[in-house]
Order: structure tokens, then sequence, then C-alpha cells
């Protein structure tokens, strides 16, 4: 089931119960080399969050901001989320394809944890 996102713009939609979307979150696609390397590297914040893909881990060196950090396997469920501090570095996720960085606590707030469903609609 690949996946065939380009650099751009979207909304994240959270599932966690049901069929409904709980959250829809404005969403950056990063797919390109370049596009995830920057990441939100130099940024005090982010409106929504952003994706990384492919990838399976993520730094926070030269982060100015805490974030949020979830793992998602290659059907779009997430199998970990974690905060981080800028200067970090995260341990590569195996079954991670994407990952979906936002402002620390903003995960929690739209409901996305462990074992909850996103799906992606981009680029707009």
């Amino acid at each position: 089931m690949g996946r065939r996102w380009g650099d751009g713009r979207g909304q994240l939609m959270v599932r966690t119960d049901g069929d409904e979307p709980s959250v829809t979150v404005p969403l950056e696609i990063a797919t390109s080399y370049r596009a995830r390397t920057k990441g939100l590297l130099g940024r005090d914040s982010i409106d929504g969050a952003i994706l990384l893909s492919p990838a399976n881990s993520v730094h926070t060196f030269r982060m100015r901001m805490p974030i949020d950090v979830a793992y998602l396997d290659r059907n779009l469920r997430v199998i970990a989320v974690r905060t981080m501090r800028p200067g970090r570095l995260g341990m590569p996720r195996l079954r991670a394809r994407h990952v979906v960085e936002a402002g620390a606590g903003a995960m929690g707030e739209w409901g996305v944890r462990k074992g909850a469903r996103v799906e992606v609609v981009g680029s707009v």
C-alpha cells in the first residue's frame, strides 16, 4: 500500500473511535529529502502538524521548541507517541514508515495516541 503524497499542504484527520474523524488538523507534507531534513528546524511554532514521509526516526537538534512525535506504520496507525525536547535524538522505530510532528501537547489534545488511526488528505 504505497503512499503517493508530494510536498505541500493537506489535512490530518485523527480517528480515535468509530469511523468519523474526531479532529481535523492543518498539515504540512514533507516527502522530498530537502523538505524532510528541514522539518521544523528554526521555527518557533507550527500551525497544525507536519508529516515526514518516509521516516522512522527524528532528531530535535537546532530546534527551538519541544515537540510531540507520532510514529505511524504503513497503515497510518499510531505505534508510538513521544514528546521530545530540543537537542535530542529519537530512536528509530522498526515498523514506522511515517512521522508526524507537532508542538508539545498537541497530540494529546487531538487524541493521537498508540492505536489511533489517522488519515492524510493532501496535497491541496
